[in-house]
C-alpha cells in the first residue's frame, strides 16, 4: 500500500490564519446552492434532532451510492483544497495517534490523508455508502499489516467498542456528537473540517460544534480557516 509520508497540501499550517500567506490553496467556489441547502438542513436535523436520523439514512445512502461513479473527479477530493483543512488540522493535536477512524470517509481520501501523516497509527474509514466504500477500498492496494482499512458502517451506529480510537476525524460530514464520544477515548481528538467552509453543504458552525462536543465532555483546542476551508479540533477530558 502507498501511504508514504507527505506535507500538507497547503500552506505552511503556521500561516494558516495569516491572511498574508502567499502559499494557499485557491478558493473553492463550492456546490450549488439548492444542494447546500439541502446539506445545511440535513446537518441541523442531524446536530439538533438526531433521532430523526434513521428516517433520513436510506436516502442519504442511496444519494451517495447513485453519485460514487467519478466522485473524486467531480468534487477533486483528491485535490489540495479538499483536504488543506484537514492537513492544517491534524498538525494541532498534542500527540500522536496508534488508532484513528475517518466518519464519512467516501472515497477514501480523507482516511489515506492521516495514514500518510501518522504512518505508525492504524487507520479506519467508514461511509453509509457500500459503492462509496468500495472505492475506497480499491485504493488500499497490498497491505499485509491491514494499517488501513474501509468499512460500511453508519457513524450514528458504529461498529467498534468504547473509547477505541485515539483520533477521529471528518471531512465535509454532519457531527455525531454522542457516538464520536462513545468510540474516543480520554484524551483523544476529534477533526471536523469543512473543505469549502460555510459553503460546503454538511457544515457545521463551530458554535454548534462547541455546544456538541461539551456536552459529551470535550474541551475545544482550536478552530480556523485556511482558503475557502474550515476546521475545528476539541479534546475529550479536561
Amino acid at each position: 500500500m502507498s501511504v508514504e509520508k507527505h506535507e500538507p497540501p497547503a500552506a505552511d499550517p503556521g500561516e494558516a490564519g495569516d491572511d498574508n500567506g502567499t502559499d494557499k490553496p485557491a478558493p473553492r467556489p463550492g456546490p450549488p446552492r439548492r444542494i447546500r441547502l439541502i446539506g445545511r438542513t440535513l446537518t441541523g436535523l442531524v446536530s439538533h434532532m438526531p433521532f430523526l436520523w434513521p428516517l433520513l439514512r436510506r436516502p442519504m445512502r442511496s444519494y451517495f451510492d447513485e453519485r460514487a461513479d467519478g466522485w473524486d473527479e467531480r468534487t477533486d477530493a483528491p485535490g489540495p483544497s479538499h483536504l488543506a483543512p484537514l492537513a492544517v488540522a491534524v498538525t494541532k493535536i498534542d500527540r500522536h495517534p496508534e488508532r484513528a477512524l475517518d466518519l464519512g470517509t467516501g472515497t477514501g481520501v480523507a482516511a489515506l490523508f492521516v495514514a500518510r501523516e501518522f504512518p505508525r497509527a492504524s487507520v479506519r474509514g467508514c461511509d453509509i455508502s457500500e459503492e462509496m466504500i468500495r472505492r475506497a477500498t480499491a485504493k488500499v492496494g497490498l497491505d499485509p499489516e491491514g494499517r488501513v482499512a474501509f468499512k460500511v458502517a453508519d457513524a450514528a451506529d458504529l461498529p467498534w467498542p468504547d473509547e477505541h480510537f485515539d483520533l477521529v476525524t471528518q471531512l465535509n460530514m454532519p457531527a455525531f456528537f454522542g457516538e464520536t464520544a462513545r468510540v474516543l477515548r480520554h484524551g483523544g481528538h476529534v477533526i471536523v473540517a469543512a473543505s469549502s467552509g460555510e459553503r460546503t453543504p454538511f457544515y457545521t458552525p463551530d458554535s454548534v460544534l462547541e455546544r456538541g462536543f461539551r456536552r459529551h465532555g470535550f474541551v475545544t483546542v482550536t478552530g480556523g480557516r485556511i482558503g475557502s476551508g474550515t476546521y475545528y479540533v476539541a479534546r475529550k477530558g479536561e
